[in-house]
Order: structure tokens, then C-alpha cells, then sequence
């Protein structure tokens, strides 16, 4: 076995492959850029090296700088994670010259597999299933719209290199394609180094599904079951669950026959995926087709090692080192369920744009049963322009997959993460929504239920009650301990009593507060609500047993109130006597100022292009900025008709959130 291993990555899936190493006695060594000098993967590792300035192709995409440091520390293989040098096909070959071994499949695969085009035209002659679609290289804008329109709107365009959501557009017409297809070339380009480009039929009511392979050196290959992975968001994932609610036994097959058969083709071995576009509507068991395989370990594995007990790191280490799996497909059973949630550095409440900045307070739930958090961050880390904006992945495991969504939901309630914009409303909004919980979700699942954007998720009765109990609560505790010390100053009283008004949204509720220790009355209206908590001044989450019922709900004072999060939604809520009751509401309304004659930069980031000039009219709709920010480019739209002032940006000029762009007459 390996002594010593180096990881060519970052952030969570290095410090994920850490953890399995650290298992199995093998030191690590770490890899990093200056932006990363003082991140977790470093920190965790046996050993660290540097490699350059922030930029990707300035450190984690120096393929030399990486054997360098293989040879400096003595690593004798390399596991490259997912993303950056994972599925470089001169990479592989590179580390086997320099008798470094590669922790992942051989460089002919990668080949075979990584170039979308290529893979297609294999997966045809394997007998597998494939979407209909143009595999040819696409000349230009012109020849990109007589795909299209021979093939059938609507079509997805793709960059052929691509991965991870980026570079792709859909078209529903010709002007979509015309707008769109030199967008996708861009996207990879600089993300991918190539600008190739394809075009295939968009299927109606998909559903994202993808086989887990794996294989060894002597030709042992097994299917893992498969993953759901069509709650997307621009094509990027943002839910998975293992297995997939719509999947029969008898697709599962067909599905896992197939893959093995591609796999075996190009002689894969190491952990890999075969993606499927699935039609929601196929009752026959066959309406899938071939995507694409992933030459690598998935973000998503998670979820496949929780209901089949395998480490998948553990594996691809083993496999690498010349050793047969250790199991047979009839080994592989499936047990339970698991659903796993990425979270982003990205703002639901501002249309999802990205977030930077340092996180001045995380804290991840752990130690729960059936709960794990797979994070590269803690408490004090900078979230970068640089690079992809996961954060972490919580993933819970069940016996049944409403089992394993309700722990999604307790654990998303507690999970506290402060300092920038993140989406942990958003994804417990999605795991109580009713289309959701039913299983019958399409990749279409986000546009359909929430075309208007995000502003939190929909709030019970009884979650209303849970915040006029704990807001009563939480206040009546802060209120006894300022009195507590107050107490010891002459002249200095704080204000106590049991009787107050909560102001949640646009309501007044009087309540009713009695204190016995760690335990409160509230009273309201008709109801009554006991209330046992330690909850203290400062703490975060106030973990509090209300009428029997275990609930968490984050905490942050504002001003004279506090922001209660929970259940997917965040409450300004203020606790206030009678008397300041009734006279807020005579308070004047402080009323924003306007910007609707400005285009803001919604997210920092670059300017790749300017649509518009001085004195320009534009219509609604119409293009007027481009933005790049993580790697994806924004493209800023009129919201009504107008005439361009000054435009006060230029391309290739790096923006700050709000900064203005141009100002309309």
C-alpha cells in the first residue's frame, strides 16, 4: 500500500480524501495557492506545498508545479479529487513518466470519455442508449442554427469539454441559439481551455440520473446503484439522493448493464459515473439516454457510499495500487436512503448571485445520527472569487427517504453560517416542498416552482406559533439577565414584566411570559406553550423543546429586535411592551432610495463585455452587460424600455457588489 499520497485539490473533497488516508495510515500532502495558504486541506494535511498565486491556472492547474511537489515530499501517487486536473487526460500520462501513480482511471479512458463528442460516438457502438444529436464539430453561429433546426427545438448546446453546469445553454428557438451559442463557446474557453461546441435534443420532463461504476486493473466491474440528481439550478447541482425515488428494479438494471458494458469498452477502472438523461414520462424501463461520463470521483458520492457502506476514496486508493475489488455485483445491496444538499456561497434572497467573504461564524451540525458534513471551511475562512462557491455538503442517511429528508431538514436548521450570502433557506424551502416529497421532480423542478425567485419558504402555523413562543422566550431570558446586572448599578433598571407584544411581519401578538428556571409559559390568544431551552444571550441557535417538540431556531440580534431563521425563512421579529407596541406603530416608514435608473453590478466580479453606449435606446429584455463571477458569465438584462445616460463601466474592469454599471435618462 501507498506510504504517502499527494492531493491535487482543494477545499472539501481534499479534505475528504484526507480523512480516508489518515484511515488507512497514509500520510497526506497538500496542495495550495495563496488565497488557501491558511485553508482547512492544509491545515489537516501531513505536509503542504505551494504552488502559486490564486488563479487556477496560476497553481492548481500547474501540472508540473504538482509533480514537483510529489517529488519534493516523496508522494508516490496522486489523488486529484474533482474538477481542475481530475479528467486531464496529459496529466495521467505525465504522472505514470515520472512513475507517480494516479489515483483514478487510465489516460486512454480519460480520452475516451472526456471529450463529449468522442464519448457519444463509443457509447453508440457499446449498445448504449444515446440522445439524438448532432456529434460533429459545429462551424459556426450559421451552422449551429441548421442543427438545431434539423434536430427540433428545444436543444441544449454544450461546450464539449464541459462539467459542473458550466457551458451549457438551452434554446427553445432560433434567437435563443443565435444569442447563446457563442456565450457557450466562451464559457469553454475559460473554463476548459476548449471552445468546441455540440448540440442535442433537449428531452421533455427529464430527470438527471447517473450509475456509479467501479472497476479494477484485472477487469472487475461493478454498478453502485444509481443517483437522482435533477434538482439543478443552471444546470449545476444542487440536491442528490441515492436511490432515485423513480427508478424501478428493473431500469436500475438495464441502467447498470449499460454503463459497465461503456466502462469495459474503454477499459475503465477507479470510481467513475455514467450520466443519464431519463424521460419522466417512460414507462418502459429503457427511456434513458447517455449524457456523459465523469472520469472521476462525483461531488455527489456521498450518497452512493451511505446506502452501500463503501468508501469510495478507500476503493480508488486500493484499485490503484493493483488491488481486486473485493466484491462481486451480487455483494451490492442497497440500504436505505440518502440525500445530499450542497451549500453554496451564493444568495437565494438576490437571485442566487455569488457571495464572497469571510465567514465569521460556522458551525455545521454534528454528532446527530444519520448526519454528515463533508467542508473545507471553518470558522475565519475566506470564501474566494477563484473558485467554485461550495461551501460544504450535508448528507443524511435513513431508513426511508422521508426519513432522510426530515434530517435534512433538522440539521439545515441548525447549521449556522454567517459573513456572506449562503442558500440554506433555499434548500430546506425544497425539502418541505410538497413536489419534492412526492418524488416527482424534473430537472425543470427550481424555473417551475420558483420562477419568481426566492423569499423564503412558506410558513405553518405551527412554525408561526414555534417563533411567538421562542421570540417571547428568548427575550424574557435576555431581559432577566440585564436586570440580573443591572441590578448591581444605582439607578440603572431594566424593564421586566410578563406582559409583551411580539411583532412578527405586519402582526402584533400580545403575549403572556412566565419564567421557572430554564422553562417559560407563553401565553396567546387561545394557546398556551411550554418552552424548555438553555438558550443564552449570544448564542446562535436556540435549541428549545416547545410543548414536547425538539425545534432549533437561529438567533441574531438587530437593533432592538432579532432575525429568527428556521424552517426555511427568516423572520425580523421584535418583542416590545404594550405601550412601545402601540406607539411603533406611529413610526415613520423609512423609505429606500431609488436606483431604478441605474444597472447595478449584482456580484462582484469581471466585466467581460458592454452591450450598450451613450444615448442608446434599449427595449425590455434586451442584453446590457455581461459579468463573469465564478467562472460563470451573467448576462444583465433591461427590465423596461429606457434610454443609456452614461455608461460608467468598461469591459475588463473588476466591479464590486452595487457598483453602477450605466444610468438611464
Amino acid at each position: 500500500m501507498f506510504k504517502k499520497i499527494l492531493i491535487a485539490n482543494r477545499g472539501e473533497i481534499a479534505c475528504r480524501v484526507i480523512k480516508t488516508a489518515r484511515r488507512m495510515g497514509i500520510k497526506t500532502v497538500a496542495v495550495y495557492s495563496d488565497a488557501d495558504a491558511a485553508a482547512l486541506h492544509v491545515e489537516m494535511a501531513d505536509e503542504a506545498v505551494r504552488l502559486g498565486p490564486p488563479p487556477a491556472a496560476e497553481s492548481y492547474l500547474l501540472g508540473d508545479a504538482i509533480i514537483a511537489a510529489c517529488k519534493a515530499t516523496g508522494a508516490e501517487a496522486v489523488h486529484p479529487g474533482y474538477g481542475f486536473l481530475s479528467e486531464r487526460e496529459w496529466f495521467a500520462k505525465r504522472l505514470a513518466e515520472e512513475g507517480i501513480a494516479f489515483i483514478g482511471p487510465p489516460p486512454a479512458a480519460i480520452a475516451a470519455m472526456g471529450d463529449k463528442i468522442e464519448s457519444k460516438k463509443l457509447a453508440k457502438l457499446a449498445g448504449v442508449n444515446v440522445v439524438p444529436g448532432f456529434v460533429g464539430e459545429i462551424e459556426d453561429t450559421e451552422h449551429a442554427v441548421r442543427i438545431a433546426t434539423d434536430i427540433g427545438y428545444p436543444v441544449m448546446m454544450k461546450a464539449s469539454a464541459g462539467g459542473g453546469g458550466k457551458g451549457m445553454r438551452l434554446a427553445f428557438s432560433e434567437a435563443d441559439v443565435r444569442e447563446g451559442f457563442e456565450a457557450t463557446k466562451r464559457e469553454g474557453l475559460a473554463s476548459f481551455g476548449d471552445d468546441r461546441v455540440f448540440i442535442e435534443k433537449f428531452v421533455e420532463q427529464p430527470r438527471h440520473i447517473e450509475i456509479q461504476v467501479l472497476g479494477d486493473q484485472h477487469g472487475n466491474i461493478v454498478y453502485l446503484g444509481e443517483r437522482e440528481c435533477s434538482i439543478q439550478r443552471r444546470h449545476q447541482k444542487v440536491v442528490e439522493e441515492a436511490p432515485s425515488p423513480f427508478v424501478t428494479p428493473e431500469m436500475r438494471r438495464n441502467m447498470g448493464e449499460q454503463a459497465v458494458r461503456l466502462a469495459a469498452a474503454v477499459g475503465y477502472y477507479s470510481a467513475g459515473t455514467v450520466e443519464l438523461i431519463v424521460s419522466g414520462t417512460d414507462t418502459t424501463g429503457q427511456g434513458f439516454y447517455f449524457l456523459e461520463m465523469n472520469t472521476r470521483l462525483q461531488v455527489e458520492h456521498p450518497v452512493t457510499e451511505e446506502i452501500t457502506g463503501l468508501d469510495l476514496v478507500e476503493q480508488m486508493i486500493r484499485v490503484a495500487n493493483g488491488e481486486k475489488l473485493a466484491f462481486t455485483q451480487d455483494d451490492v445491496k442497497l440500504d436505505g436512503w440518502a440525500v445530499e444538499t450542497r451549500v453554496y456561497a451564493e444568495d437565494p434572497y438576490r437571485g442566487f448571485l455569488p457571495s464572497i467573504g469571510r465567514l465569521t461564524h460556522y458551525r455545521p451540525p454534528a454528532g446527530a445520527d444519520g448526519v454528515r458534513v463533508d467542508t473545507g471551511v471553518v470558522e475565519g475562512s475566506e470564501i474566494s472569487m477563484f473558485y467554485d462557491p461550495m461551501i460544504a455538503k450535508l448528507i443524511t442517511h435513513g431508513a426511508t427517504r422521508e426519513e432522510a429528508i426530515d434530517k435534512q431538514i433538522v440539521a439545515l436548521d441548525s447549521y449556522v453560517l454567517r459573513g456572506i450570502g449562503h442558500n440554506i433557506d433555499f434548500l430546506s424551502a425544497v425539502m418541505q416542498h410538497p413536489r419534492f416529497r412526492s418524488g416527482n421532480i424534473t430537472t425543470g423542478f427550481i424555473a417551475e416552482e420558483y420562477p419568481d425567485g426566492f423569499s423564503g419558504a412558506a410558513v405553518s402555523e405551527a412554525t408561526r406559533h414555534d417563533l411567538i413562543a421562542v421570540a417571547a422566550t428568548i427575550h424574557a431570558i435576555r431581559i432577566e439577565r440585564e436586570a440580573m446586572i443591572d441590578n448591581q448599578l444605582a439607578g440603572h433598571g431594566a424593564v421586566f414584566g410578563e406582559d409583551w407584544v411580539v411583532m412578527l411581519g405586519k402582526d402584533q401578538v400580545p403575549v403572556r411570559v412566565e419564567s421557572y428556571g430554564d422553562r417559560f409559559m407563553v401565553q396567546h390568544g387561545d394557546h398556551e406553550h411550554e418552552v424548555e431551552t438553555g438558550w443564552k444571550p449570544g448564542t446562535h441557535t436556540c435549541v428549545a423543546t416547545v410543548d414536547g417538540r425538539q425545534v432549533a431556531i437561529q438567533t441574531e440580534r438587530r437593533g432592538v429586535g432579532y432575525r429568527l431563521t428556521t424552517r426555511g425563512a427568516m423572520h425580523d421579529v421584535r418583542v416590545l411592551t404594550p405601550r412601545a407596541a402601540a406607539l411603533a406603530g406611529h413610526m415613520i416608514e423609512k423609505i429606500p432610495p431609488d436606483l431604478s435608473k441605474y444597472l447595478l453590478c449584482p456580484m462582484p466580479g469581471l466585466v467581460m463585455a458592454i452591450n450598450v453606449a451613450d444615448g442608446d435606446k434599449v427595449e425590455a429584455g434586451q442584453p446590457l452587460a455581461i459579468v463573469e463571477a465564478m467562472k460563470m458569465e451573467n448576462i444583465l438584462r433591461a427590465e423596461k424600455s429606457g434610454t443609456v445616460k452614461t455608461v460608467r463601466a468598461k469591459a475588463g474592469e473588476s466591479l464590486a457588489v452595487d457598483a453602477i454599471i450605466l444610468e438611464f435618462e
